[in-house]
């Protein structure tokens, strides 16, 4: 088969792999259709967190066919089209049970190996997807491709990000970082009623596609400061949202959230300090929460949405390559050449 493998830092190829098998009676193998980038894979193509082995299949975003199942697969059969969330989940375990999916007892990430152990990932024309009746959802009738992948993680992440700032319709909520979850994030909040969301982005294109949502978009970190403060009356922004997960976003969400405010910090932090202190966050009586999506939990909230089949996502992919130009895919995609917000490979 063929497969996106990480070489090193900044270097992605295109390999011919063998097969995966089933290794488990609870596995399932999925024929890949799409698979999505995410900002997290540019976490190790970037070199910001390290370990991950040569020739690790990238990407925890895909949807496909059910192929092959094992002997303890019950729910999911095969020629059944499904979507993944970017971690595995028993759907039994104490946090399963509780909803915190994505710290499942013997949950593991796609697209992360280290030491020679873990899960290939995604990008690939075949997936092993262990825990399969626990992982693996059925796309439900009339979702399109774009929306079945994105649920998968980035759509159920902005609605996990706008959740834990507890939106209200009294109160005015930021987004620092407008890539596909900060945009979905946006979105999410303007549905559930925040009265005003200012997003913040260097991104020109970005910030076009935040203010079509319903977002105030400001390009720099003072100017996005100046506003939250006149719109406030000099409070600062009842909760804050960042999406990106380095030291200066963390930082700016400090420096925006009003004292007794909220911040979900979703963008996933490789350095190993706060951008602010200990005491600073005592000043504010600052709310700090944090934490991977428990996506699979959030895919059977989002789907029992009757109102899913109709909602038009494909806005938020606006590259698609076949799986043959990955490398030019990755090279747009972390440079946001091109306007780029989002891209996809195809496999089909």
């Amino acid at each position: 088969m063929i497969g996106v493998c990480f070489e090193s830092v900044g270097e992605v190829r295109v390999r011919e792999l063998a097969d995966p098998i089933l290794e488990s009676p609870s596995d399932a193998i999925v024929k890949v259709s799409v698979a999505g980038l995410c900002g997290s894979d540019l976490h190790p193509f970037f070199g910001r967190e390290v370990g991950l082995d040569p020739g690790t299949v990238m990407g925890h975003e895909f949807i496909g066919e059910v192929v092959a199942t094992g002997d303890d697969v019950q729910r999911i059969t095969v020629g059944t089209r499904v979507c993944a969330p970017f971690t595995t989940n028993c759907g039994h375990c104490y946090y399963c049970n509780s909803g915190l999916t994505s710290r499942c007892v013997s949950g593991q990430l796609f697209g992360w190996r280290q030491n020679g152990k873990g899960l290939h990932g995604g990008q690939s024309a075949l997936v092993r997807v262990p825990h399969a009746d626990g992982t693996l959802m059925k796309i439900p009738d009339g979702v399109s491709d774009e929306t079945a992948l994105l649920l998968g993680d980035n759509l159920s992440t902005g609605r996990f990000a706008a959740d834990m700032v507890c939106i209200s319709n009294t109160g005015t909520f930021g987004v620092i970082g407008c890539g596909t979850v900060g945009l979905l994030a946006i979105a999410a909040a303007k549905q559930m009623g925040a009265h005003q969301v200012v997003a913040v982005d260097p991104c020109k294109p970005r910030l076009e596609l935040a203010e079509s949502l319903g977002a105030l978009t400001y390009a720099n970190a003072e100017d996005a400061l100046s506003q939250a403060m006149h719109l406030t009356n000099q409070r600062g922004l009842d909760g804050v949202m960042e999406l990106v997960g380095l030291p200066e976003a963390q930082h700016l969400a400090y420096q925006l959230v009003r004292p007794g405010g909220t911040l979900s910090v979703i963008g996933c932090h490789c350095t190993p300090n706060f951008s602010f202190s200990p005491a600073e966050a005592y000043d504010k009586n600052l709310t700090y929460r944090t934490g991977r999506c428990p996506a699979r939990h959030y895919m059977h909230l989002l789907s029992s949405n009757p109102k899913l089949p109709e909602m038009d996502l494909s806005w938020c992919i606006t590259h698609h390559f076949p799986v043959a130009d990955a490398v030019e895919a990755y090279r747009i995609f972390s440079t946001r050449d091109d306007g780029c917000i989002k891209a996809v490979l195809h496999f089909d």
